[in-house]
This record gives structure tokens, sequence and C-alpha cells, in this order.
């Protein structure tokens, strides 16, 4: 365990410097939002295309991995939304408190952490979990908003997601990288160190982006908050890996990736989200908050014992 926190310490130290960088005023709100679309657009881009070009495209297309991810998160997501909806919220916020429990940070805090810390086989797991999070339940969250406010989906709301999907460079990143490889192209030398340096800013710049983010969130609402990140950091990796490793029998090492990439805190374009459409931002700011605090111990209690 001691080895572990050691290792994860730096990552949650750069979180830390982000964080009091715009604490004290050094890193405002502009900023923040220049080096997210840095990590977003380029660095992370760059990472993303590079893992998924070296892969076995057979290795991301794995129907069981998939299952074994998308059932209990889906099932989840439902427990969430109706533990809401019994407290009295509408659908849209109920969805927002759904996306709070089973959306994390896998691509900024998940991808670069455990890439580092349990090496290459995290990739491809992650890369399915990442596009699963962003194709299906990214597009969920906005249909059941939207439709709670118009009476139902339309389709000018499905045209204006699959075109949101198209333009997201994560997506893009991913596709581009897995049809090199299916394709067996050649990387140029330059080509290649050009995508390892571009990429490996996406750590640093991603965790101090993730921290200075944090610096104007605020912890209202700390009961719904204390309950989503529960579900978030213990009931969502524990569910992942109990169907994937008894359901599917996955082999361990891709279970011990599917558990402590469910186990990251959750994610801040949730909040993005929540901010967009005006429902319930505060109780998404709480809960990133609240997640991310917590997730300093559980994320090393987690990848200790997948390690």
């Amino acid at each position: 365990m001691t080895d572990v926190f050691l290792q994860t310490t730096p990552f949650f130290l750069l979180i830390a410097c982000g964080y009091g960088a715009a604490r004290v005023g050094l890193f405002r709100g502009e900023a923040v939002v220049s080096l997210t679309k840095f990590v977003f657009y380029f660095a992370l881009s760059a990472m993303l295309f590079n893992f998924a070009s070296r892969l076995d495209v057979a290795e991301v297309f794995n129907i069981d991995l998939a299952a074994a991810y998308f059932i209990p998160t889906l099932v989840l997501y439902l427990v969430v939304a109706f533990a809401a909806l019994r407290r009295g919220t509408g659908l849209a916020e109920a969805a927002i408190e759904a996306q709070c429990g089973v959306i994390g940070n896998v691509g900024f805090l998940g991808l670069p952490m455990l890439a580092l810390l349990l090496g290459d086989r995290a990739a491809g797991p992650m890369l399915v979990m990442l596009s699963i999070d962003m194709i299906f339940f990214g597009s969920l969250v906005v249909m059941l908003i939207v439709g709670s406010r118009q009476g139902g989906a339309n389709l000018a709301l499905v045209g204006a997601l699959v075109m949101g999907l198209l333009k997201n460079p994560m997506i893009v990143s991913i596709s581009a990288g897995l049809a090199w490889s299916a394709w067996n192209l050649p990387m140029p030398g330059p080509g290649r160190e050009f995508l390892v340096m571009l990429g490996a800013a996406a750590t640093p710049c991603a965790l101090f982006a993730i921290g200075a983010s944090l610096a104007d969130k605020s912890a209202e609402r700390v009961s719904v908050a204390l309950w989503l990140s529960f579900v978030k950091l213990v009931a969502h990796p524990l569910a992942v890996g109990l169907v994937a490793w008894y359901g599917f029998g996955l082999p361990w090492q891709v279970v011990g990736v599917m558990i402590a990439a469910s186990a990251m805190p959750t994610a801040g374009n949730v909040y993005i989200v929540a901010q967009h459409y005006r429902v319930a931002p505060m109780r998404a700011s709480s809960t990133i908050l609240v997640s991310t605090l917590i997730g300093v111990a559980t994320l090393t209690a987690v990848i200790d014992f997948v390690n």
C-alpha cells in the first residue's frame, strides 16, 4: 500500500498545484479553459491516437469487455436516477445525479495515471470504457434533460448529438488510431516522436487543469455528494469487477484495469453539462469536489488491490 501511495502521490500533488495556483489568482478561469482546450484537442488526443494505433483492433472490439462494463454501469445509472426521483427531483436532475454516480474522470485522470502505473495493458480496456461513457452515457444525459423539457426527443436533437460525437476529438483520435492499426500503416519515426512528445504533456497539464477547475467548486448538498461519491468510488468499481470476473470470466489483468478505471472520481464534464443546461450544477460541482478528495485514499487502495 505504501509503495502505491508513493506512486500515486505525484498525480495528486499536480492536482493540488493547480488548485493552489487558481486559489491565489495565478491561474484564473480563462487560463483554465485554455489549458483544458489544449489537453482536450491536442495533448490527450495525441496520447489516445498513439495508444490506439499500437493496439490490436480485436482487443478493442471485445464484446464481452464492453458488456461487462456497460451492464453494471447502466444498472447503477438507473438505481441512482430512481433514488433521485424518489427524493422528489425532476427527471433532468435525476439524470445529472446518475451521471455523477457512474461517469468517472477516465480521460483526464484515469488514462494518464493507469497507463503509467499499470502499463500498456491498461490502454485497451480504458479506450473501450471511455468510448461507452462518451457515446452512450454522454448522449443519454442530454437526451433525458432535453426530452424532459420538450416532452420527448426529436430528430433535431439526435442529429445534434451525432454531430457532437463526430466533432469530439477523443472519439476522432481513438477512431483514427484504430483505423491506422487495422490497416497496419507504418508510422514514420518523427511522427511517432511527435505523438509521444505531445502526448507526454497530457498528464501534467490535465492534472493541473483538474486542480485549477476544483478551485471554484463548492461543497453544497454534501449528503447527496457523499452518496454519489460512494456510488462512484465504491459501488461502481465493485459492480464492474464482479460482473467482469464472475459474469464474463475476463482475465484478471483486464478486470483489474476495469476496476481501477471505474474507481476514478466523477468527471469534470458532468459539471459542464449541468452548467450548460442549468440543471443542478452545484450538485455536480459538490460531487466532483468530494469524490476527488476522497479518491486520494480510495484510488490508492484500489490500485494496490488490482496491481
